[in-house]
């Protein structure tokens, strides 16, 4: 059921005051959003000072986020309540729900923001959704317990990852049909495009591996090889990897790795990891800053946020949130 309004929460006087000011100065810093598996609610932070503006509720069970190519709405999956929340990024107001399928968790909009791609665990669908009209536009069977979703660059291809089925699934975006199927390692979790379309990676959180699929061959995609990963002292069944980002020069790659408490930075032209930055207890998704400058990460079992120099590959700061961040969005410029 929807809410009536979302329920908000400020921290403090002046925090409120920041969050009125970055509403009417676009020179000011973007935000982000957090949202809270537990706790469902949504935690936004100050990408400028790193403070907690405010937090709010978001329906039950929140985890796949995003935002709408204008900044203007944000999306949130409501897996307990079947539906996909939509607020407002400055007023944090509740505004409508769309249709999702069962047990939404995660999602990819399309570049134009105009269709949603949502995976359904508990029906194996992945459920398309125009987001102007508010309707399902198709259903797609795909592997059991589907999660990870990705768009191709060219817009040709929606992915999805099936967590039991040990699947990627490269589904047509004109007919919404499976064309492909790349049998990756144990439980993937998730799947992230180099910005030239060339390559997907996709994250295996049991296998403890990401896997590397040529997607640009002529003849379909490709399985070319699988990263690993071992850090000293950290047992290899914690080496869990999740969530992924990649850089816009497709030089590096990031992956959570769960409950080892690091993210793998990998060095993409030679598919090596070339560093492990020690952030929150089990780390799931990772963001970037709209200028790249820093990859935010939930860390689900410590409740913060871990704040990471791209550049210097190193961590910098934490932020205390909600209860159990699952996901995090940034707004765009």
């Amino acid at each position: 059921m929807g809410l009536p309004t979302a329920k908000l929460r400020t921290f403090s006087t002046s925090l409120l005051l920041a969050t009125c000011l970055a509403t009417t100065s676009p020179a000011l810093a973007n935000k982000a959003f957090v949202s809270n598996e537990r706790g469902n609610t949504v935690t936004v932070v100050d990408t400028e000072t790193w403070e907690a503006l405010a937090e709010f509720e978001a329906g039950n069970r929140p985890r796949g986020i995003g935002v709408s190519p204008d900044g203007k709405h944000l999306y949130v999956c409501a897996s307990d309540d079947d539906s996909i929340k939509v607020f407002d990024t400055t007023t944090y107001e509740f505004l409508w729900s769309l249709p999702s399928g069962p047990d939404p968790e995660l999602f990819v909009l399309s570049p134009d923001g105009h269709t949603l791609y949502v995976s359904n665990e508990d029906d194996n669908l992945v459920t398309v959704v125009d987001t102007l009209k508010k309707t399902i536009i198709a259903e797609v069977p795909v592997g059991v317990e589907p999660e990870g979703m990705a768009v191709s660059p060219d817009q040709k291809y929606v992915i999805n990852t099936s967590e039991t089925t040990n699947m990627a699934h490269f589904i047509r975006t004109d007919t919404y049909k499976i064309e492909h199927n790349i049998l990756v390692d144990q439980r993937p979790r998730y799947a992230r495009y180099t910005n030239d379309g060339q390559t997907l990676f996709v994250s295996s959180e049991i296998g403890g591996t990401v896997s590397v699929i040529n997607a640009g061959g002529e003849t379909g995609p490709v399985l070319e090889g699988k990263i690993s990963f071992e850090v000293p002292g950290v047992q290899a069944e914690w080496l869990q990897p999740v969530g992924m980002r990649i850089t816009s020069d497709n030089q590096w790659l990031f992956v959570a790795l769960g409950p080892a408490n690091r993210v793998a930075v990998i060095n993409i032209p030679n598919r090596e990891v070339e560093k492990y930055i020690l952030v929150g207890q089990r780390v799931w998704q990772l963001e970037f800053t709209p200028d790249e400058k820093y990859l935010l990460t939930t860390n689900g079992n410590s409740n913060d946020i871990t704040v990471i120099d791209v550049a210097a590959q190193e961590a910098i700061k934490s932020i205390q949130v909600g209860q159990q961040p699952w996901g995090v969005v940034v707004t765009p410029d």
